[in-house]
């Protein structure tokens, strides 16, 4: 582009992952401006914004691949401060919800991203702002859209002082997460009301961080079963700076408290008692930390039969998922991935190209929507619709597909390829996975945590 011709304006709301991501993927194309209502920490520090960054995160391998896309050497920028790129499941210890133990064969691909969150979200933060073309105005809130049902030209905004000032654009992207606005700003804008569908578990999530007993552990991970409510999981993940960062969940009637004594005890009760095990005697660094706010909810944006140009939702703002999954930042990498394909491919000022665009960058949210109301719509008051007769067959396929994983290693790279989001659902169905189900040969399968005997003398001499 010729430097006497105007480059588009967008501006990004939320400077969350969704944001940052959102907006490194324009900044290609356009002059973007990012609006943050906090105050940004300078490091790897919590943040009001994100109350949920101090459970245990991870990036599935579909995410990895969509952040090196677009912010190359990111990886290897959060290697070098400690994070760490897990081989799954060769250096992961899983018990699957059907209470299968996963062997930990080493012929997959997969490479899980491990670290804290306030670690992902700092050096994140760092490569985005340090681009020119990205303008960050913090302690900025948004308050409406600007325009009108046929294209949105800008954005209300109030100031740090309380003053309104309108912000025009050629682009609107929100990106501000399950609280969003957008469904309340489009009807004001005279839009239809956007359909929602929500899948909640009762999931309460409570979190302490420890000195790791033993360095260079495995991820140690309990899921919970839907078939046996309360539903009771947990997860060990070792992170930077020496720590374990130990997530406890339940669902309706056997949530984990904030009670320090109890935490323990919580993690020996679960279907396997091993977490318990292994934090029993190991030192607390923080106080525990809960979260109630984990339904799955989907709100359909790109199903209105009328779209204004000039706008499109991003992130858990289109679809917010129960974070046991850890699907959420691999979702807002490739969708952050599909803005900038069609920011190069249509342009960002095209006539009635943004019902488009909100289509292409709702895609990535289908496959990790499906898995994780696959699982949690099974448990008692999830849903006001009971599962379909479909829903139960693919749940009882996706079983089968586990223990055939669980025991034979091209099975088992088949079911990943699907849960990183590296691969569609239709992998399941392919003969890396048909055969073994249906002709194996099959291992048995594990009677307990497959730890080996070096990693449990690890923990007992790191006391």
């Amino acid at each position: 582009m010729s430097d006497d011709v105007a480059r588009p304006t967008v501006i990004v709301i939320g400077a969350g992952m969704s944001g940052l991501l959102a907006a490194a993927a324009l900044a290609d194309h356009a002059e973007v401006t990012l609006i943050e209502r906090d105050t940004l920490p300078a490091g790897p520090e919590p943040r009001r914004g994100v109350p949920q960054a101090r459970h245990a995160h991870l990036v599935w391998t579909g995410g990895v691949t969509a952040l090196g896309a677009l912010l190359p050497g990111l990886t290897e920028d959060l290697v070098s401060r400690g994070a760490r790129l897990v081989h799954i499941m060769g250096d992961m210890v899983s018990r699957a919800p059907n209470e299968i133990w996963f062997r930990r064969f080493t012929s997959t691909p997969h490479r899980n991203l491990v670290c804290s969150r306030d670690l992902l979200d700092a050096v994140t933060r760092e490569r985005v702002l340090a681009d020119p073309r990205i303008t960050l105005r913090q302690t900025t809130t948004a308050a409406r859209l600007a325009g009108d049902a046929a294209r949105v030209t800008g954005l209300h905004v109030r100031t740090p002082d309380g003053e309104e000032e309108r912000l025009d654009a050629d682009l609107v992207v929100d990106a501000t997460g399950r609280g969003s606005r957008a469904p309340v700003w489009l009807e004001g804008l005279g839009l239809p009301t956007v359909a929602e569908r929500e899948v909640d578990a009762g999931v309460a999530y409570a979190t302490r961080v420890f000195r790791a007993s033993a360095e260079d552990f495995p991820l140690v991970n309990v899921q919970a079963n839907p078939a046996v409510p309360p539903g009771r999981g947990g997860i060990i993940l070792p992170v930077e700076n020496g720590r374990w960062i130990v997530t406890l969940s339940g669902t309706r009637g056997g949530e984990p408290t904030a009670d320090p004594d109890a935490f323990t005890d919580f993690a020996l009760g679960l279907g396997d008692p091993v977490i318990g095990e292994l934090i029993r005697d190991a030192e607390p660094l923080t106080a525990v930390v809960t979260t109630r706010s984990t339904a799955n909810r989907r709100r359909y944006f790109e199903k209105l039969r009328r779209w204004p140009d000039g706008f499109t939702v991003i992130g858990d703002a289109v679809a917010g998922y129960n974070p046991v999954y850890g699907h959420g930042i691999t979702v807002a990498a490739q969708s952050a991935l599909a803005l900038r394909e069609h920011a190069a491919t249509t342009g960002l000022t095209r006539p009635g190209s943004a019902r488009r665009l909100q289509k292409a960058v709702t895609r990535p949210v289908a496959a990790a929507w499906d898995l994780a109301i696959g699982q949690d719509i099974f448990y008692p008051g999830a849903s006001d619709q009971p599962p379909t007769r479909v829903e139960r067959a693919l749940a009882a396929f996706v079983d089968r597909a586990v223990a055939t994983g669980a025991r034979n290693p091209r099975a088992l790279a088949a079911l990943l390829d699907v849960m990183s989001l590296s691969r569609p659902a239709t992998r399941l169905f392919s003969l890396g996975m048909l055969i073994p189900m249906l002709f194996g040969p099959r291992r048995p399968f594990l009677t307990g945590a497959p730890l080996t005997e070096d990693e449990r003398k690890a923990v007992v001499q790191g006391r």
